[in-house]
């Protein structure tokens, strides 16, 4: 069931939602490493949920709390749908994409290109929130193409949080090329202006603001945290989790559990291969494998460990005992 709103932490530190990468397999293997920072699930688009298999796209590990479902779409009533699906599930947060750049994003009308209607946004953003209990959210980037003023993003904000009365915002501070950039372009290419996320901070001190893009290590979270109420690591906590996360809730919740190492890490990880095997028929070990790749990041024989969880043949066993055995390459002295 959904934790209350009491027991949840702050979003201090969160890991946002990445296509084909954020699903519940690395949720999990993520939860190990922090208990505390947000977890977000893949986008989902209001047609999948809504004419597809639930199951497939919203089933979670029950550890992974505080967990949130990003949602991408504009039409008002499916948002509305979809954010109840979302909370009747358990999710502890349901998201509002409006950043990712994707073709596929721009034919259905959601993502990115969003930023030119706030109004639809704010409508959305409105409708879910008249349905759950559970926050409502949106995730966007500082304007699209070539808006260069900060003004862009500063009335985008403004609108949204008076017509919607939406109290957290994740912002990916570039811009969105919507023509001639491929998405991982626009992950790179469009410049960085935190400025202008620190500049919505002091604009809108209200408000939840939780800057995002770019961000490699826990000096760069730490300082960014002086000026923002949150930060969103995407790739480095996909390709090197222990290095970037491990410290997290030490350095930012003032947890000071035991953290975690990769020898405590593999037999969890290899218990939990094991039980999805054994529960669900469909599941494979490379779809759990093919997350654990950068948790060697920076040891010595990082890439025998690498190789062996990337082996098709390998692999084709679907044995967890692979990931005992690839840990015995890597060199822990």
């Amino acid at each position: 069931m959904h934790m209350s709103n009491k027991s949840l932490p702050a979003r201090t530190l969160s890991v946002a939602p990445m296509l084909d990468w954020t699903d519940r397999h690395y949720r999990h293997m993520a939860r190990q490493i922090t208990h505390h920072a947000w977890l977000y699930t893949e986008m989902v688009t209001t047609g999948a949920l809504i004419h597809g298999h639930r199951g497939r796209f919203l089933d979670f590990n029950e550890c992974e709390h505080p967990v949130a479902l990003q949602l991408g779409g504009s039409d008002t009533a499916d948002l509305a749908q979809c954010a109840q699906i979302a909370a009747e599930w358990g999710y502890d947060e349901v998201n509002l994409n409006c950043g990712c750049p994707s073709e596929r994003v721009q034919k259905g009308a959601f993502g990115a290109c969003l930023m030119n209607e706030v109004d639809l946004v704010a409508d959305g953003l409105k409708a879910m929130q008249d349905v759950v209990d559970i926050d409502v959210t949106v995730k966007h980037r500082i304007g699209v193409d070539k808006q260069e003023e900060y003004a862009v993003v500063r009335d985008f904000v403004g609108t949204i949080a008076e017509k919607a009365a939406c109290k957290t915002f994740i912002v990916h501070a570039r811009n969105a090329w919507l023509q001639g950039l491929s998405p991982k372009e626009n992950r790179e290419i469009p410049p960085l202006k935190y400025e202008y996320v620190y500049q919505l901070k002091r604009d809108f001190p209200e408000l939840e603001i939780i800057l995002n893009g770019g961000v490699t290590d826990n000096a760069q979270v730490a300082e960014h945290l002086q000026y923002v109420d949150g930060v969103m690591v995407g790739r480095s906590a996909y390709h090197q989790p222990l290095t970037m996360m491990a410290q997290w809730d030490a350095l930012f919740y003032g947890d000071a559990h035991e953290t975690m190492t990769f020898e405590v890490l593999l037999p969890l990880l290899q218990s939990y291969a094991q039980g999805h095997l054994q529960a669900d028929k469909g599941t494979q070990l490379r779809h759990m494998a093919r997350h654990y790749l950068g948790l060697s990041h920076g040891m010595q024989g990082a890439r025998q460990w690498r190789r062996m969880l990337s082996d098709a043949t390998l692999l084709a066993d679907n044995n967890p005992q692979l990931i005992a055995q690839a840990g015995q390459a890597l060199n822990l002295r």
